[in-house]
């Protein structure tokens, strides 16, 4: 059986850089209050009209097809991780093969909605894919478009100063070099927490989820167009987090799925020669580097100039790695993240 390699890897981040300076135009608030809950210091916004999730993966994409060898037009399989689509409905998958050109209808294309462990759930798929035999080329995409969708007001910057526009892409190909690639992936997800971490309408629940919460759904019969009542006065179309909540799940389920994923294959921390978490927060980052005893050199963390970009973290923070020599051929590499669901996951790979 053959194992998955990343043979080519590529990211885009827009080219408007908005400091925490800029965000205390909108909402009181101050650069040392964002860097000392996250580490933030600036993030990258798309450009509205110009730039969406499927514009800036496609630019991932070109540059992760080009480092693996192949055309866009090889491509046969593609799986896109967003929490922030272009549409509700069809989903970003069909649209980044549209934006690439890609007019060979054999290909399928597969939408991941895990939020921050997004890209890691999408690597899993595909490395089955790859080891089914069923796939040569499959492109990964994380991307995101965060600012289009954020409160900027004081009510809203809890949420709003930590996340930020980009996209990451990967090319998985088969590779029969024994102990190359993908080692393991791990995926795990608790669904009892998870409004503490969401974006509640619009949706089709009609409540049901918040009995206890009176956001005033109606009674609709049917053939009645259903309207969300208070959906303005209570902001329900903006993302929501219970951050302390988070940051206590984050910092335990990080380090399980690490570790889990290190007893799969025998090994322990010390072979690790990088770490790259989801860039949720330069805390949680740092409360599990030092929980694994790794130092500085072997852990990446790139959240101080691009914030949170959810599914789109991890491949932008493993190509940047590589891009600057810190992810050598041989080097076994971790990814793990953890978010919205709850869900959370591992990966490990042998470069």
């Amino acid at each position: 059986m053959p194992s998955s390699k990343i043979a080519g890897i590529g990211f885009y981040v827009p080219d408007q850089v908005v400091t925490n300076a800029d965000l205390m135009k909108f909402m009181d608030t101050s650069d040392e209050w964002i860097q000392e809950r996250s580490g933030i210091k600036e993030r990258r916004y798309g450009r509205k009209g110009e730039e969406t999730p499927t514009t800036m993966a496609a630019a991932a994409s070109k540059v992760a097809c080009e480092r693996a060898g192949i055309k866009t037009n090889e491509i046969d399989f593609i799986i896109f991780a967003t929490l922030s689509p272009d549409y509700y409905f069809p989903g970003c998958g069909v649209l980044l093969q549209r934006e690439l050109g890609i007019t060979n209808t054999e290909i399928g294309a597969l939408d991941v909605r895990n939020q921050c462990s997004g890209f890691i759930y999408a690597l899993s798929v595909g490395d089955q894919f790859i080891k089914s035999g069923m796939y040569k080329n499959i492109l990964v995409v994380g991307a995101e478009m965060h600012s289009m969708g954020l409160d900027f007001t004081t009510r809203g910057r809890n949420v709003a100063v930590l996340f930020g526009d980009g996209a990451g892409a990967v090319v998985l190909q088969p590779t029969n070099e024994e102990g190359r690639g993908i080692l393991t992936t791990h995926l795990h997800s608790d669904g009892t927490h998870a409004e503490e971490l969401a974006l509640i309408s619009p949706g089709s629940h009609g409540g049901y989820h918040l009995k206890d919460v009176d956001f005033g759904f109606p009674d609709v019969e049917l053939g009645e167009i259903f309207v969300y009542p208070n959906l303005l006065e209570n902001k329900t179309y903006y993302p929501n987090m219970n951050g302390q909540l988070v940051f206590k799940n984050a910092v335990t389920k990080f380090p399980e799925v690490i570790f889990e994923a290190l007893t799969k294959t025998g090994l322990s921390t010390e072979d690790i020669d990088l770490l790259v978490p989801h860039q949720a927060n330069l805390r949680i980052a740092q409360f599990v580097q030092k929980t694994l005893k790794l130092p500085d050199d072997k852990v990446y963390n790139n959240i101080m100039k691009y914030g949170n970009t959810t599914a789109a973290s991890i491949p932008i923070a493993l190509c940047e790695a590589y891009e600057a020599g810190k992810v050598k051929e041989g080097d076994l590499i971790c990814l793990a993240a953890f978010g919205s669901g709850f869900t959370w996951g591992s990966a490990l790979i042998r470069w």
